[in-house]
């Protein structure tokens, strides 16, 4: 048996609601536990790690202002390979995956843009500037929300699903933008200092702190997903059920009221 069968045979396996229901229960407490451990560690390392010469205690935001701003690119991402999911292999848990990390990535956007201002004000002197960096990013959150009211305005998943994942592609082109704004526009922005080709410009005392914190957000974006998609999954197995009982009882009353008639005449 070749690599790329047993990769295909585990991605076929996830495609089954009941075996991903049995796998992630499995594996949420494992995730919540390494959640909350490099949580603690990665604030304990944050409030122990030294104040900048030039921005002093402030520098502190960063550590839950990039993970956030990171995580916000991450989780659309993940939403762009889920809409491929959906759209070209047809994924039955592609678009439960879509629609699940809706609200978390409109979440850390939302933490990006708060902790952004108010890093913002005593460095720039302002809560807010349209610069490219900021507008990309607030464009995201707009975003966000629109595809959560796509989903709203749908009682039927399978009807917004495709719709859905089409807008996520065309979105998805505002990703790069993000990043790369600081290098392509002027902005008040800083440029990149952690992901750089030459390795990271900050000190390690500040860097490590960052890293730790990155991999929390991560763990805790990823048990919140999992999460979120066993609700979406049992959510729609019980909107079936509803369906299947209203027919039923549909049925029954027409064929009710045809055999009433019958007797009649």
């Amino acid at each position: 048996m070749t690599d790329t069968t047993v990769s295909q045979g585990w991605f076929t396996g996830l495609a089954n609601p009941t075996r991903f229901l049995a796998l992630s229960g499995k594996l949420l407490p494992w995730l919540a536990a390494a959640s909350a451990i490099t949580l603690v560690v990665g604030l304990y390392m944050s409030f122990a790690a030294p104040e900048d010469y030039q921005q002093g205690i402030t520098v502190r935001i960063m550590f839950i202002h990039v993970p956030a701003a990171w995580l916000a690119m991450m989780c659309y991402s993940v939403m762009a390979v889920a809409a491929l999911g959906t759209l070209v292999w047809r994924h039955p848990l592609a678009d439960v995956a879509a629609k699940s990390a809706l609200p978390i990535g409109a979440a850390f956007t939302f933490l990006s843009l708060l902790t952004g201002s108010l890093w913002g004000r005593p460095m720039w002197g302002t809560w807010w500037v349209w610069d490219a960096r900021l507008t990309s990013v607030f464009v995201l959150f707009l975003m966000y929300l629109g595809l959560m009211a796509l989903h709203k305005a749908m009682d039927d998943p399978a009807r917004a699903a495709r719709p859905a994942a089409v807008l996520t592609l065309v979105g998805f082109i505002n990703i790069p933008i993000i990043k790369f704004s600081v290098d392509w526009w002027n902005t008040l922005h800083q440029p990149a200092s952690v992901m750089r080709l030459d390795g990271p410009t900050i000190h390690p005392t500040l860097l490590y702190p960052l890293l730790v914190m990155a991999i929390s957000f991560t763990l805790i974006f990823f048990t919140l997903h999992f999460m979120a998609m066993r609700n979406e999954i049992l959510r729609r197995r019980v909107q079936a059920m509803r369906r299947q009982a209203a027919q039923s009882i549909g049925g029954g009353a027409i064929g009710g009221g045809a055999i009433g008639g019958g007797e009649t005449r």
